[in-house]
């Protein structure tokens, strides 16, 4: 596993924690200033909801993931909704990625933009992906994207950009994201594959999945070459470069690779 903060001195809101038979991959969200809204903060969120779905996976009592992802989320939002402003739409929220082996099957939940990539061998890779955030992005950002940096317009741009995301966000046609309400667990893209079919699986935050999926800089296939050859901090020092590069704004960043599955 690698991760880095968006920028030196700044705290990660990625989480990460694997255990024998499962693995989970967090990336929190929020805006600056969030701490009016929930004193907490994104990274206390996303450490206090992975503790949670680690407590619950390392239970193996065979409960499905949606069930323990809606419990979790339940869990955090009982110790902090007295103190806090969970009701808001910038409050503290979460992607979600797990991987869980149980009997001869590896189970799978995403629940926002986190990737998690299986390789099924002969079969090709499975990349399992919820692209709706994407969908409501590209919908309402473009006009942002295009504005001239340092620009009134620019200003103007990313507060129509960010209301839209807040009104869209864990809401019918929208996406969603673990926050606070239990319901959207519901929303997760699920499955199960034979454990004897795989042989690894790599679990990315979208600070580091941007190689493949927004600068179009390596193909799946090619990025867990690098993976297996160079290891997962490649991922996230290649990420940095093209950043520089085209002076887009870095995010957190995580790669997790999971080898040797089937043995």
């Amino acid at each position: 596993m690698a991760t880095a903060a968006a920028e030196p001195g700044r705290v990660n809101e990625d989480f990460f924690a694997a255990g024998p038979t499962a693995a989970v991959l967090l990336d929190g969200a929020g805006i600056r200033g969030i701490e009016e809204i929930c004193r907490h903060g994104v990274a206390w969120y996303t450490t206090r909801l992975g503790g949670e779905l680690v407590a619950r996976l390392a239970l193996a009592d065979g409960r499905d993931l949606v069930s323990l992802l809606s419990e979790a989320i339940d869990a955090v939002a009982s110790s902090h909704r007295d103190t806090c402003d969970l009701t808001d739409p910038s409050s503290p929220s979460a992607t979600v990625a797990i991987l869980r082996l149980t009997g001869d099957r590896a189970d799978h939940l995403v629940l926002g933009d986190s990737v998690l990539v299986l390789d099924r061998g002969d079969a090709g890779l499975a990349v399992v992906h919820d692209r709706r955030e994407l969908v409501v992005r590209e919908r309402f950002g473009s006009a942002y994207e295009a504005a001239p940096e340092g620009s009134a317009e620019k200003d103007r741009e990313r507060e129509r950009y960010v209301t839209a995301l807040r009104a869209n966000r864990n809401q019918p046609g929208g996406f969603w994201l673990a926050k606070d309400d239990p319901a959207a667990a519901a929303e997760a893209i699920i499955g199960s594959e034979p454990i004897l079919d795989l042989t690894d699986a790599t679990l990315l935050t979208n600070g580091a999945s941007r190689l493949v999926d927004r600068f179009g800089a390596a193909d799946w296939p090619s990025a867990l070459a690098i993976v297996r050859a160079h290891g997962p901090a490649e991922i996230i020092r290649r990420v940095r470069a093209t950043e520089q590069a085209g002076g887009i704004a870095r995010d957190d960043a995580t790669v997790a690779h999971c080898a040797g599955l089937a043995d």
